[in-house]
């Protein structure tokens, strides 16, 4: 009696669990870098508005937070005259200077105008107060 002979299969690799293998690996060292990032930038709550643009070329950031506390370009100010001060010298260095002024909702609204008026009083011709567009 002649048994029949099977032929064996060639061996061969599976590539579909390497790939997902490799997929997961590349999202999670992705995600994983991602929250290590260092966001060095004052929070602020800033209003909505209508007419908010986002291409507006800042020089200089003023930004007031609901604590009260006063920063220019991220270091902190103790006044609006000190704010005054250091544009002052950078209008002699450069006439085109422009203020972004970076207000928390919560800030007093008094404590805004004294910030603009003190920007003003350096000698700034372009200012403008940063808002988040309002959504549709």
């Amino acid at each position: 009696m002649r048994l029949p002979r099977t032929s064996r299969k060639k061996p061969r690799i599976e590539i579909v669990p390497m790939i997902d293998t490799i997929f997961f690996l590349l999202v999670f060292f992705m995600v994983a870098t991602l929250s290590m990032t260092v966001q060095r930038g004052v929070p602020v709550n800033l209003p909505h508005a209508a007419s908010a643009r986002d291409e507006i070329k800042q020089v200089v950031t003023l930004t007031l937070t609901k604590e009260g506390k006063l920063f220019f370009d991220k270091e902190e100010l103790a006044s609006p005259a000190e704010a005054a001060l250091r544009l002052a010298s950078q209008i002699k260095a450069d006439t085109q200077v422009s203020v972004v002024i970076n207000a928390d909702r919560a800030v007093e609204h008094g404590h805004v105008i004294d910030l603009l008026d003190a920007v003003r009083q350096a000698g700034v011709t372009r200012i403008a107060v940063a808002v988040r567009p309002l959504a549709p």
